[in-house]
C-alpha cells in the first residue's frame, strides 16, 4: 500500500466515523470518505494530527485481507 500524508485539519471536521470502535478506551481509528473516492484515516485521540489517505482499492484490499486472516499475526 502507498499512502499520502496530510494534516487531518485540512480535511474538515465533519464526516469522520469510528468504524472499528470498541472497548479500547477511546483509542480508535477514524475514517472519512473523500470526494474523490479515497479514504482518510486518523487517530481519534489526535484529531488535529496527521491523516493517512488511501485509494479505495487499497482500503478494499486491506479489509479483504483482514477478513481472510492475513493480519492475524498482529494479534499474537
Amino acid at each position: 500500500m502507498s499512502h499520502v500524508l496530510r494534516a487531518a485539519t485540512e480535511l474538515g471536521a465533519a464526516e469522520w466515523v469510528k468504524p472499528w470502535s470498541g472497548s479500547n478506551a477511546g483509542n480508535c481509528v477514524e475514517a472519512k470518505p473523500l470526494d474523490d473516492g479515497r479514504v482518510a484515516l486518523r487517530q481519534s485521540t489526535d484529531p488535529d494530527g496527521p491523516a493517512l489517505i488511501y485509494t479505495r482499492g487499497e482500503i478494499a484490499a486491506f479489509i479483504i485481507g483482514a477478513k481472510a486472516g492475513d493480519a492475524d499475526f498482529l494479534l499474537s
